[in-house]
């Protein structure tokens, strides 16, 4: 189940900007965790966004930020009052999304933030679209299709049951619920037509002794490598 608010983490020792942040972007969209040194961070996997002062009492930002980016690929932007174009940088060759110098206003921090949210959603949307495993290359939402690096050609009914598949991966799906999702506006959908269509996924996305849709019988059909 998706959380209703996204959760945005202000690491920052400046007590009064700390909560002057929190004032500005703690609204009904977002929730914000407030934390005025590093050691004091906990479970970093579940924050949407990071806002991170580079001088804090227990560390350097910058240190931080390379082993947030061991583990996340959360948005972080960084806040510092150092105006030098090496600090911009290191802050983004080290994986920043974005860089504010103090003093900076409270609204422009809000749209810079709201901008890394909205372009971390699309890039969110647009892997869910795209599935790369077995060496399948499968890009739904442009519809292009490659195995091995070879293009492949799939029909409209083809590309349901793939993507149904994928997004079920190691799953047993049975016969009817396949037939449901894939032909659902459908009144008869004649017996076979599931087991045609698979067999022409499997000879379109499988290699030679490789077996990615298993049968099995009685019940349906598992996509797994």
């Amino acid at each position: 189940m998706a959380r209703d608010k996204k959760i945005i983490y202000i690491i920052e020792d400046d007590v009064a900007l700390n909560h002057g942040i929190e004032l500005t972007l703690g609204n009904e969209a977002y929730e914000c965790r407030q934390f005025f040194t590093l050691g004091e961070i906990q479970h970093i996997e579940q924050a949407d966004l990071v806002i991170l002062d580079i001088n804090l009492p227990d560390g350097n930002g910058f240190d931080y930020l390379k082993q947030v980016r061991k583990i996340s690929n959360v948005p972080v932007l960084i806040l510092t009052a150092n105006d030098t174009e090496l600090d911009e940088v290191m802050g983004l060759t080290l994986g920043a999304d974005d860089y504010v110098t103090k003093p900076f206003s409270l609204m422009t921090l809000r749209l810079r933030v709201n901008n890394l949210l909205a372009r971390a959603g699309a890039r969110q949307a647009e892997y869910a679209n795209r599935y790369e495993k077995h060496g399948l290359v499968l890009d739904f939402g442009n519809l292009l299709f490659q195995k091995n690096g070879v293009e492949i050609e799939l029909s409209k009914t083809e590309i349901r049951l793939l993507k149904y598949f994928t997004e079920n991966e190691g799953i047993t799906l049975p016969r009817e619920k396949l037939i449901d999702h894939v032909w659902q506006n459908q009144q008869y959908v004649d017996e076979n037509a599931l087991s045609v269509t698979v067999k022409r996924l499997r000879d379109k996305i499988e290699s030679p002794g490789e077996r990615l849709i298993h049968t099995i019988y009685g019940i349906g059909y598992v996509f797994k490598g």
